[in-house]
């Protein structure tokens, strides 16, 4: 019987990055970004202003993801401890995210049909009603991105670097700053140059826009929640490092993603001369970003032990 505490050999499976002041900064957008949503919106309707009714609701699927990103944040940190969950709680904001890019696409969808219709049957634009809301919208948008610079990541802080959350933030502020701007364009060329089908063509590329965004959105967060592995030329690195040291094999490697910033690792090897798995650890102490390592080895006694290449 063991007499002694597991301390030494356990460690924590919290893979969450949490940003308290990038957090604080965050609720501060959402508000902000919430009431002139509304705001664009409501006139969007009321004016008639196509581009304006997709600034507001390009704005909305932000307010959506700001949304999601804090109660990543708190549940994230209400359950960190809980056992249940395996790796942690770090693919929760991952998997918020992949439905906010589901809600992203459908809300594209609408705005390219509502877009064509006012094509087809063009209405009645109050330009400057219009204007003065979505100049309102842009400097919002400039606050909101003030309030998140510095906060959304950089590589002089490990911490900040990590913090997709916060970055995908600032992101966002900075795509809604585009849409409020094609929508300024929109509404000046209409109320000088008579350029009405200008209004519902920003429309369409303020969709375009969520669309992209949206679909790159989906790629990241479905390869994570999938456990695809990390790239092979990090895979490679890794074989590579553990093969160079005496006569090791690899014989099945597994590297994944589980949370905004850590990887983990299940190595089985193969050698003549087997140490303990602590040695096979301090090999990749360079690669930081495997925060849970599992190492598997098998002793070769009789026949050369070689994989296929």
């Amino acid at each position: 019987m063991h007499i002694q505490t597991l301390e030494k050999w356990q460690h924590s499976h919290d893979f969450v990055v949490i940003h308290e002041k990038g957090e604080k900064r965050t609720k501060q957008v959402f508000f902000l970004t919430v009431i002139t949503m509304v705001a664009e919106i409501i006139a969007g309707f009321a004016f008639g202003s196509m581009a304006l009714l997709a600034d507001g609701w390009h704005m909305g699927t932000h307010a959506v993801a700001f949304a999601i990103t804090l109660f990543a944040y708190h549940y994230s940190k209400k359950h960190a401890r809980d056992k249940q969950f395996t790796f942690g709680t770090g693919k929760v904001s991952v998997l918020g995210g992949f439905a906010s890019a589901i809600a992203l696409a459908s809300v594209a969808i609408f705005m390219v049909v509502e877009s064509v219709q006012r094509f087809i049957n063009p209405s009645a634009i109050h330009f400057n009603e219009a204007l003065a809301v979505a100049v309102l919208g842009l400097v919002v948008n400039i606050i909101c991105a003030f309030l998140l610079y510095g906060n959304h990541g950089s590589s002089h802080s490990h911490t900040h670097h990590h913090d997709h959350n916060i970055r995908g933030a600032y992101l966002h502020v900075l795509a809604d700053a585009l849409t409020s701007i094609l929508a300024i364009i929109a509404l000046l060329f209409g109320k000088y140059l008579g350029w009405n089908w200008l209004d519902p063509f920003m429309g369409i590329v303020g969709a375009v826009l969520i669309t992209r965004w949206s679909y790159g959105l989906l790629l990241d967060t479905s390869s994570i929640l999938l456990d695809k592995n990390i790239t092979m030329e990090k895979t490679k690195e890794i074989m590579k490092t553990i093969e160079s040291d005496s006569d090791n094999r690899i014989s099945d490697i597994h590297v994944w993603k589980v949370g905004p910033a850590h990887y983990a690792a299940m190595i089985s090897l193969v050698t003549h001369f087997p140490k303990n798995s602590e040695h096979y650890r301090n090999l990749l102490n360079n690669y930081k970003e495997l925060s849970h390592i599992t190492i598997e080895v098998h002793h070769c006694e009789d026949e050369p032990c070689i994989t296929p290449e």
